[in-house]
C-alpha cells in the first residue's frame, strides 16, 4: 500500500493563503506525528500573527465578489469539492488515519461524513430566501433579504480533521463567506489536503484559506481582534470556548461554538438489550471515544444490570487494539501522550474511590499512544470521571432505580451536548426528550451525528447549530427594508 503522505505534496504542506502555498513568514515549522509510532510524518508551517494576517487580507479582498457569485455557481463547486472527496475516500482516510490514530474504518466513515456536509449545503446554496409581506397596519410593505456575515474565522479540533472543517466551510460558502481556517496543529494535514482538493475543483483564491500554527493563542487572537471578521466558530473544550467567545465580544462578532460534552447513556429495563448494547458501543467507542458526543456515563437500570454490564464488558474486550492502518484494528491509538495520561489518571481516581475494572485499565507497553477498552463498575458519584469530559475508551456503568433520580444525575452537569436514552415505551422515550437538559438526544440509537440534522448543544456545550437548514443561517445576516406603499 502506498504512502498515505504521497496524497500531500510538500508544496502543499505551507500554509494556504490567497492564490499561493506559501512558508510561515519566518520560516519556521513544526512537526506531525503519527500517534500509532511516535514518528515524525511531515513538517508543516508554523504561521505566526503576520501569517494570520495575510489569511484575512486574502478573505477580504475575495469577500465581495464571492458574496456576489450566483447561488448556483457556489452549489456546483460545493457538489465538486463533495464528488472529489468520495472519488478520493481512500487515499483522504488514510491521511487521516496517518496523523489522528483511528482506525481505517472510522476514517472512511469520516470522509463520507465530512463529504456529506458539502452536498448538503451545495443544495442549500440555491434556497436562502428572503420575505416580502404586508405590513399588519398596512401603509408599507416588509421586505427581508438575507446577507453573507462576512469573512469567518474557524478554529477546528484534531478528533476529525476532515469533518469538523467541512461542517463550517460548506454552510460558510454556500451562504457567500470567505473563510480562514485554523486546524488543529495535532492534523493539519488533512485540512491543507481538502484547500487543495478545493483549489482543484475551482473555487477561487481567497475563499478558503488554512493557516497551520503551534501558536494558535496569539494568531486567533490577532484575527479575532481584526475588525474585517465578522464570525467565528470554533469547536473544542468548553475552557477554550470561554476564552474565544471572551474575545469575541470586543468586536461584537457572530459566534458558533461546538463545546464539550458528558453525555449520558440510559439504559431502562424494558429496552432491547441487544438494540441498546449495539447503540452502547457505538456511543462509546465511536472515534475510540474521542468525541464530544461520546457516551460518558453509562446508567443502567437496576434489573437489567447485571445482564447489560456483563455482556458490555465481553464487546469492549473483544476489540483489537492496534495500528489504524493494520487490517482488523477496531481500536487505535489516541492522539497524545497526554491524552494517555489523563485516562490513566480518572481510572486510578476511581478506582481510589472504590471503583472496580472489570476489563481494560493498563496501558500497554511499547510506542504509540494506545489505551485499551476499559469498563469500571461500582463508580461513586464523587469520581471524577463522571464529571470531566473522558474522550477515550473508557466506560463507567452506573445502576439507576427510576427515571427522576437518573434524569437528574444525567442533568447534574454543565454540559448540555446530548444524551442517549434505550427503552421500548414511547411515552418514556418523550419523558426522558422533554426532561434531558440537552441540544440533541439519541432515542434507540447511538449515532445522531447526520448533516441533515441541527447539531450542537446548550448550557455550556454550545451556541448555535451546524448541519441541517439551520447551519446555514449562522452564517446569514438579515436586512429589512421598509418600502412604502400606500
Amino acid at each position: 500500500m502506498s504512502d498515505p503522505m504521497d496524497v500531500l505534496a510538500p508544496e502543499h504542506r505551507r500554509l494556504r493563503i490567497g492564490d499561493a502555498w506559501r512558508d510561515a513568514a519566518s520560516g519556521v515549522t513544526f512537526v506531525v506525528e503519527d500517534p500509532a509510532t511516535g514518528t515524525t510524518v511531515a513538517e508543516v508551517a508554523d504561521a505566526g500573527v503576520v501569517d494570520g494576517l495575510a489569511a484575512l487580507d486574502a478573505a477580504s479582498r475575495a469577500a465581495a465578489q464571492w458574496a456576489t457569485t450566483p447561488p448556483r455557481r457556489r452549489s456546483e463547486l460545493l457538489t465538486a469539492t463533495y464528488r472529489a472527496l468520495t472519488d478520493r475516500a481512500e487515499e483522504v482516510a488514510r491521511l487521516i488515519t496517518l496523523e489522528m490514530g483511528k482506525p481505517l474504518a472510522e476514517a472512511r466513515a469520516e470522509v463520507a461524513y465530512g463529504a456529506e456536509f458539502f452536498r448538503w449545503f451545495a443544495e442549500e446554496a440555491v434556497r436562502v430566501e428572503g420575505r416580502y409581506s404586508t405590513a399588519p397596519a398596512g401603509g408599507y410593505r416588509i421586505l427581508t433579504v438575507p446577507k453573507p456575515v462576512g469573512p469567518c474565522v474557524f478554529v477546528t479540533p484534531w478528533n476529525f480533521p476532515l469533518a469538523m472543517g467541512a461542517r463550517k466551510i460548506a454552510p460558510a460558502l454556500a451562504a457567500g463567506c470567505t473563510t480562514v481556517t485554523k486546524p488543529a496543529a495535532q492534523t493539519p494535514l488533512t485540512m491543507l489536503l481538502l484547500a487543495r482538493i478545493m483549489e482543484e475543483v475551482g473555487v477561487p483564491a481567497g475563499v478558503v484559506n488554512v493557516v497551520t500554527t503551534k501558536r494558535a493563542g496569539e494568531v486567533v487572537s490577532a484575527l479575532l481582534a481584526d475588525t474585517r471578521t465578522r464570525k467565528v466558530s470554533f469547536t473544542g473544550s468548553t475552557e477554550v470556548g470561554r476564552v474565544l467567545l471572551r474575545q469575541a465580544a470586543d468586536n461584537v462578532l457572530r459566534t458558533s461554538m461546538e463545546l464539550g460534552g458528558n453525555a449520558a447513556l440510559i439504559v431502562c429495563a424494558d429496552a432491547d438489550l441487544d438494540v441498546a448494547l449495539h447503540g452502547a458501543m457505538v456511543a462509546k467507542m465511536r472515534n475510540i471515544g474521542e468525541s464530544c458526543i461520546a457516551a460518558n456515563r453509562i446508567y443502567v437500570e437496576e434489573p437489567v444490570r447485571e445482564e447489560f454490564t456483563k455482556r458490555f464488558t465481553e464487546r469492549m474486550g473483544a476489540l483489537v487494539v492496534g495500528n489504524g492502518l493494520d487490517d482488523g484494528v477496531d481500536v487505535g491509538a489516541l492522539i497524545d501522550e497526554p491524552s494517555v495520561a489523563k485516562l490513566d489518571d480518572l481510572v486510578a481516581d476511581a478506582v481510589g474511590r472504590g471503583a472496580r475494572i472489570l476489563v481494560g485499565g493498563v496501558r500497554p507497553d511499547g510506542p504509540g499512544h494506545f489505551y485499551p477498552p476499559t469498563v469500571l463498575v461500582d463508580v461513586p458519584d464523587d469520581a471524577r470521571m463522571l464529571r470531566e469530559e473522558i474522550f477515550g475508551p473508557v466506560a463507567p456503568i452506573i445502576s439507576f432505580t427510576s427515571d427522576d433520580e437518573v434524569i437528574a444525575k444525567a442533568n447534574d452537569t454543565e454540559h448540555g451536548l446530548v444524551g442517549y436514552v434505550f427503552t421500548r415505551d414511547l411515552q418514556r422515550a418523550l419523558r426522558f426528550t422533554e426532561g434531558l437538559e440537552t441540544g440533541m438526544i439519541g432515542v434507540n440509537r447511538g449515532l445522531i451525528s447526520d448533516p441533515s440534522a441541527p447539531f450542537g448543544g446548550v448550557k455550556q456545550s454550545g451556541i448555535g447549530k451546524e448541519g441541517s437548514h439551520e447551519g446555514i443561517g449562522e452564517y446569514l445576516d438579515l436586512t429589512y427594508a421598509a418600502i412604502d406603499l400606500p
